[in-house]
């Protein structure tokens, strides 16, 4: 009870008892609808079900707005939000306990200063948050298997977990457990990557028509050049988490257009979503 309250990791004995009911028709059925992992060798689906087991046992699942949250539904938000330290320490998700799932997308309040120091206050709407020291909030619309395989709101949410895990929202997650990795590489990669990106972003809204609202969905051949979501540019700490996304389910035009990056993010994850998926290494070329 002391472990669960402070945030901590469940026990072993725990997580092997949550290992022992996830069924294989379960796991089959909840496999089956997340088609980025269907290159996964037996050893992989055996270590992604450890951590999905952690998982299960680690944290509270609550619904929100009526939602009663199914074992399928902590199933399946367990297996994306697992995939990430499939090859990593569980502990990187300690420090809080809770998971909120919204039936759909729900409203988080916002505050912006403007150059004239009137602060302006808003409701913004939002299918995943996650609270430093807090909850992962998360809509099941976008968070069911189903989706478009381009974007994954439980692996962002879950990003931005391992980036707070390793002091502030920055881009950089923990690299304790990384010798492999300098920090000064990490943080000289990401600037330039996230730079590299931002200039993209800014030649492709260029060149959108102006009777073109770059806002709408007229604007998406312009925008579907690009390797990332728009978003990505907003700040380095959702680059990362847009970018984590990307890495995990659609690694293709990340790779080729970021390699740098991609192989960074190969070596922190210790995956390699672009082979796994069946993309010959020329594909990054």
């Amino acid at each position: 009870m002391f472990r669960w309250l402070a945030g901590r990791g469940a026990s072993r004995r725990r997580v092997a008892q949550e290992l022992s009911l996830i069924s294989p028709q379960a796991w089959r059925h909840a496999m089956a609808g997340l088609p980025f992992l269907a290159g996964l060798s037996r050893q992989e689906q055996e270590a992604l079900r450890d951590r999905v087991a952690w998982l299960l046992a680690s944290k509270v699942f609550n619904g929100a707005r009526g939602l009663e949250v199914t074992d399928d539904i902590k199933m399946a938000i367990a297996i994306q939000a697992a995939l990430p330290i499939m090859q990593l320490d569980p502990a990187l998700y300690e420090g809080w306990i809770e998971i909120i799932v919204y039936p759909g997308g729900f409203l988080i309040p916002r505050s912006e200063v403007h150059e004239d120091g009137v602060v302006a206050e808003y409701m913004l709407e939002a299918s995943g948050e996650a609270w430093d020291g807090g909850p992962v909030i998360l809509s099941w619309e976008d968070s069911q298997p189903g989706n478009p395989q381009t974007v994954n709101v439980v692996i962002h949410e879950f990003a931005h977990k391992l980036d707070l895990y390793g002091g502030i929202a920055d881009g950089m997650p923990s690299l304790h457990a990384h010798s492999d990795i300098r920090p000064s590489v990490w943080m000289r990669v990401l600037d330039a990557t996230f730079d590299s990106f931002g200039d993209a972003l800014d030649a492709i809204e260029r060149e959108i028509p102006r009777h073109i609202d770059p806002e709408s969905e007229a604007a998406a051949p312009w925008y579907d050049r690009l390797p990332l979501d728009p978003y990505a540019a907003t700040d380095p700490a959702e680059f990362f988490a847009v970018s984590t996304e990307g890495f995990f389910v659609n690694p293709l035009p990340l790779a080729q257009a970021l390699p740098e990056w991609y192989g960074l993010l190969a070596q922190y994850y210790r995956q390699d979503p672009l082979r796994r998926l069946g993309f010959a290494p020329h594909g990054m070329r």
